[in-house]
Formats: C-alpha cells, structure tokens, sequence
C-alpha cells in the first residue's frame, strides 16, 4: 500500500510538470536534457519594490556598475586581486569579438581543433584533436558551458598560438585601465599569478557589452551543437530565473571559489554586478540578485531632452558663424529625486580657424544643484581664416554683381 502511494506522488509529480506551458524549443530539448533540468525550481525569491543592502556579503570582492554611465553604485574590495576562474573568459571572448569587428574571422569560418585545445581538462566539450567546428558553435561552448576547449581553439585560430593571445588579454587589459590584472591562461585554471579584480571585470564586462552579438550566446538557456548531437545548458542560471538577464560569465575552482560577472537590463538601463569569491553557488546567485534588485528598485538612466543651439560667432572667418551640436548623455538618477536642471557653458565667439569637431563648449546636467553628467558641444563644419584672397574675390564680385 506504501509503495502505491509513492507511485501515485511520483505520477502526479510528472503531470504537474507536463502541465506547465513549454515552448517547441524545449520541447526539441527534451531528447538531449533531463527533465529535471529543463524545469529546475529555483530558489530566487520575487524581487523586492524597495531594496536596501543589510548585513554583510559572504565573498571576497563585489562591485555594481550601471554600464552606460560608468557609476559604481556599491563595492567591497573592489580592488582586491583574487583568482577569478572561468570569469577570466569575459578577456577572451572580448578579443573574439573584436577580431571579428576587424574582419579576421566569421562566424561561418571553421576553426580546427589542436592537440593542445583537445587536452584542456575542466569544463569542456570533448573537442577531438583534428576535429573541425564553426566559430558560431565554437562561441556557443565558449560563452554558454565555458569550454576550456573551446577557448584554447578559439585563441589559436585567431592569434596564431595560445601564448599570443594571452599577450593580447594582457595589452586589452592595460588598455582598458584594468589595473589589478594579469592573465597567465585564457581560461582561468587556478595558476600562479593568475588574477584581477571585481572593478577590472567590470571594466571588460562593459567593454563586452559594447558588441551585441555577444547577448545572442549569452542569453541563451539551452542549445545544442554537432547538429543537434551535443546539449549545451548555460552554467548561468540568472539567463532563466531573473528579468533581464542577458549575460555574462560564471566561474569555479578550488582557489577562485565561486564567482559571476552577471548583467542584467530593464528599462533601458544596463547593469553589471560583479562577485568574487563565493563559499557556495547559491551565495554567489544571491549576492548578485541582491546587487541587481538594488539598483533597479533604487535607479532609472533617463536622456535629457535635446535643445537647438544658436550657431557660434566665429572672429575672422571665412563664415560668420558655425553650427553647433551635441549628444545629451544618459544620466543615471535616483527615482523619485528632483527635476534634472540643464546648464550650457559656451562662450560668445571663437577665433578662426575652426575644425569640423572642435569643442565649443560643454553643457552640464545638475540635480540638487549636484552635476550628474555632462557632454561636449562641437562645431559641426570647419572655417577658414579669411585671407585677402577671399576678402579680394568678395569686393570683385560685389563690384560685377557676383556675389549671392
């Protein structure tokens, strides 16, 4: 009779989960991934209408950005250099996509497996020595599972060798500012010497978001490669279980712990919460969740409105005036707080000659009598310094009639 009951739990366990509303894509999953997976209950609760950080978080470093603007709008040890693990990827993804903005590779190109590549241990896919893959599927087990494999094929066909591609993830790092950072791999495997920040992996985070491609592998929950043979699940649970998740890279070993660079967008506001060092996964999900729920709870970027400007009194010029322009930026401000008061600082002439693009001014955006942003204001066509050529031609044609 015990065992009856059991079955009859069991049975109506799997309608319940047959219930629920499956799109046809997880339907074609259902081959590869276990059910169980598929339809994971997670742990999040619902986020929260007013959020405030208390007590203290269980990891190493963390740090908030909103990515248009560059605010930070929380950090602990943000500077602190810590192994990162698969993080580490967030650098080499960067420059894959970067090769393929310069045209050195397409994601049609086919990318042969090496010896070295086909002998990464850790996450991997089980790349074949010989074995030949498209940079498309290639990025799909870079971005979606962390494939160590993958990413050493991928730094390969790019740079020529492993070795080279790391010296590139070392210059890009120094470019961006990523001051707290060096990378002996490209795929975070705990080394000597291996390491960088939660400020820096905001930094290359940022700079990675700048290429939409990168969203159409990261937000991706579930997917397959070598035709369909193959099931990849994303290693970051955020992509199915939080509004607006659309990225970025998880990462574990025994000396990084667990650790996540996770982005997020709504309302046309892009975050990136970055944490280090977690005890458990779920510590590491729930630092992050915490961070996001704060800053959509608490922020809103909004656009001021653009202003038509008068053009600028050029002195000596071959035209007497030259137009201005400028770009309002995105201003990240508190919801609730005062009206944004608009302030432009240009002066009442420029000397010619003027170039095409040279700053006129700038204009500046305050709340609370607070700056909260500012922008430069740009002449929009070059001018000449008249010469008595010009002055020359001009009395000439008035004398004949020619001049317009």
């Amino acid at each position: 009779m015990k065992k009856n009951s059991i079955a009859i739990i069991i049975f109506a366990a799997i309608f319940c989960f047959s219930a629920l509303p499956v799109t046809a894509y997880e339907e074609k999953q259902a081959s590869i991934y276990p059910l169980e997976y598929a339809w994971e209950e997670f742990w999040y609760e619902p986020a929260s209408p007013s959020v405030t950080f208390t007590g203290d978080f269980p990891v190493r470093s963390m740090l908030l950005m909103e990515a248009s603007t560059g605010r930070i709008l929380y950090t602990k040890e943000e500077n602190k250099e810590v192994p990162i693990a698969s993080v580490t990827k967030i650098m080499a993804t960067l420059l894959v996509m970067e090769a393929m903005t310069e045209g050195k590779l397409k994601l049609t190109d086919k990318v042969t497996v090496s010896e070295r590549a086909a002998s990464m241990g850790g996450s991997q896919v089980y790349l074949e020595f010989g074995e030949q893959m498209s940079v498309d599927d290639m990025l799909k087990a870079l971005i979606v599972v962390s494939a160590n494999d993958a990413t050493v094929a991928l730094a390969e066909h790019v740079y020529g060798s492993e070795e080279t591609f790391i010296a590139e993830m070392n210059k890009r790092a120094k470019e961006l500012g990523m001051n707290h950072t060096n990378f002996v791999n490209t795929n975070g495997l705990d080394a000597e010497g291996h390491y960088s920040s939660a400020y820096d992996v905001a930094l290359m985070t940022r700079e990675l978001l700048k290429y939409p491609l990168v969203t159409k592998y990261s937000t991706i929950w579930m997917d397959t490669i070598r035709n369909g043979e193959f099931g990849l699940a994303n290693t970051n649970k955020l992509i199915r279980f939080y509004q607006g998740a659309n990225g970025m890279k998880t990462g574990f070993t025994s000396q990084a712990k667990y650790c996540l660079s996770g982005t997020a967008k709504r309302d046309g506001m892009q975050l990136i919460a970055v944490v280090l060092g977690g005890e458990t996964s779920d510590e590491r999900f729930a630092c992050t969740k915490r961070l996001l729920d704060f800053a959509f709870a608490n922020y809103s970027v909004v656009k001021p409105e653009k202003v038509s400007l008068d053009p600028m009194k050029i002195n000596g010029g071959v035209e007497l005036t030259c137009p201005l322009d400028y770009t309002p930026p995105s201003l990240l401000l508190e919801k609730g707080k005062a009206k944004v008061e608009t302030k432009f600082e240009l002066a009442e002439s420029m000397n010619a000659p003027v170039a095409k693009g040279e700053t006129a001014g700038v204009v500046r955006y305050y709340v609370n009598g607070t700056e909260v942003g500012n922008a430069p204001v740009f002449c929009m066509e070059s001018n000449d310094k008249i010469d008595f050529t010009v002055i020359f031609s001009r009395i000439w044609g008035s004398v004949f009639g020619l001049t317009k």
